[in-house]
């Protein structure tokens, strides 16, 4: 067990993987704050490096129960000190996790009948990165690829936001489009016709009217100039999400959550059309035109959470 009682330069070491992207990097290591993505990143096997607790306080069972299942250096820290790491106005957290980052292999991605996968273009935002991947995990999504010159998925601010779903899902990062392309020629190569199905808000095809219940890569682009040419170049179709009122479009992870879900929907309608007859999962009546019917759901039927 190590003391860290002071800045030195341990306590260095972990303060800088808050904010120095280059060295979480370089040390392929990154903190993990809170206690259900600690639980998650613990659950699906993630290698844990150190675990930093509290020195001065009574820790709770859980706390306890992490600090002996869990291999890893632990770290008795004072509070003042953990409380910077932790992030928290309320007060040091009991625990904060170093975890060991993954390859980035998009093959750790598995594909096949049922495949979804999302694909973030440049996206500057941490919070939205985060909010995708939990929306991802949500709705199914076999694994997400965050692609080009993009924020840090591995940034506090992203881990957060996902709230332990990027422990449950694969997310992998790619220098370009030009990875992915090769990859997924070689998922259709394999008898399997991912179709990439890009966002935009001038999409050709109206969500509602698009099939996602073929194996599918949605694509996302940057918050603030879309897809790439390189990416429209390579979507088979382009869908867009109506919209009324005053607003002009909706934030990236907005737009992700929604078709994420319109995805979802049509699959489990897909597999269980007698909803449809219902009236439980589809457009009310034939839909309008310009697909201002979005429909009518009920909780109860709604998909199952993690």
């Amino acid at each position: 067990m190590l003391r860290v009682s002071s800045r030195n330069a341990r306590f260095q070491q972990f303060q800088a993987l808050l904010g120095n992207r280059g060295k979480r990097q370089r040390n392929r290591e990154f903190l993990v704050q809170g206690v259900r993505p600690i639980t998650l990143a613990a659950e699906y096997g993630w290698p844990f490096r150190a675990l930093i607790y509290d020195a001065e306080r009574q820790l709770s069972a859980w706390a306890r129960t992490m600090l002996a299942d869990v291999p890893a250096q632990q770290v008795a820290m004072s509070p003042d000190l953990l409380a910077e790491l932790g992030e928290k106005e309320a007060g040091p957290p009991e625990l904060v996790a170093v975890v060991e980052m993954p390859a980035d292999d998009l093959d750790r991605i598995t594909t096949g009948p049922g495949f979804l996968g999302v694909l973030l273009d440049r996206p500057a935002s941490p919070g939205n990165i985060g909010t995708i991947i939990r929306s991802a995990d949500a709705f199914g999504a076999d694994g997400i690829i965050v692609a080009g010159h993009a924020a840090d998925v591995y940034d506090p601010r992203a881990v957060r936001a996902s709230t332990g779903s990027l422990f449950a899902r694969p997310v992998v990062r790619a220098p370009s489009h030009r990875e992915v392309a090769a990859w997924v020629s070689a998922q259709r190569a394999r008898g399997c016709p991912v179709v990439l199905a890009g966002t935009d808000e001038h999409g050709d095809t109206n969500v509602f009217d698009a099939d996602l219940t073929r194996p599918t890569l949605l694509l996302v682009g940057n918050e603030t100039t879309g897809l790439t040419g390189a990416w429209r170049d390579l979507c088979d179709l382009t869908v867009k999400i109506p919209i009324t009122g005053a607003a002009s479009s909706l934030n990236a992870a907005t737009a992700a959550t929604a078709i994420l879900y319109e995805t979802a929907r049509q699959r489990l309608l897909a597999t269980r059309p007698h909803l449809s007859l219902l009236g439980l999962l589809g457009p009310v009546g034939q839909g309008s035109a310009d697909g201002e019917d979005i429909g009518v759901f009920r909780a109860e039927d709604s998909f199952g959470h993690r």
